[in-house]
């Protein structure tokens, strides 16, 4: 075989535990900054599409009485996709708990990021 072959034989689906990607954006009327986590990911050589875990802060002040902190940990699940070699672009899922007031829901979220 030679380099070239082989080259040509790369694999288009993998599994990662971190890809490099940072990302901000918009859900549930706040901000969330995060990073991908654990995933799949299927690669062309134009872009790349992730499906996974992402590890977030969300950033929202409560207009209650009662307040939440307004930096909160939280896990989403989404979907990245990567062009440009460093354009990410993101679609991530979060989980709003149950409170006393409001049922738990899920909320789909917005965001721009970049690969490092």
């Amino acid at each position: 075989m030679t380099a070239t072959t082989v080259r040509a034989q790369h694999k288009k689906f993998s599994a990662q535990a971190f890809d490099g990607i940072i990302v901000g954006g918009y859900a549930d009327n706040g901000a969330y900054i995060n990073c991908t986590g654990p995933a799949m990911k299927y690669t062309t050589q134009k872009w790349n599409l992730t499906l996974g875990f992402l590890p977030s802060i969300k950033i929202k002040e409560d207009p209650s009485v009662v307040k939440n902190a307004t930096f909160t940990p939280t896990l989403g699940f989404g979907a990245t996709l990567t062009i440009f070699k460093h354009l990410a672009l993101q679609v991530p899922a979060f989980y709003i708990p149950k409170t006393n007031v409001d049922n738990g829901r899920w909320t789909l979220g917005i965001g721009l990021g970049y690969k490092i």
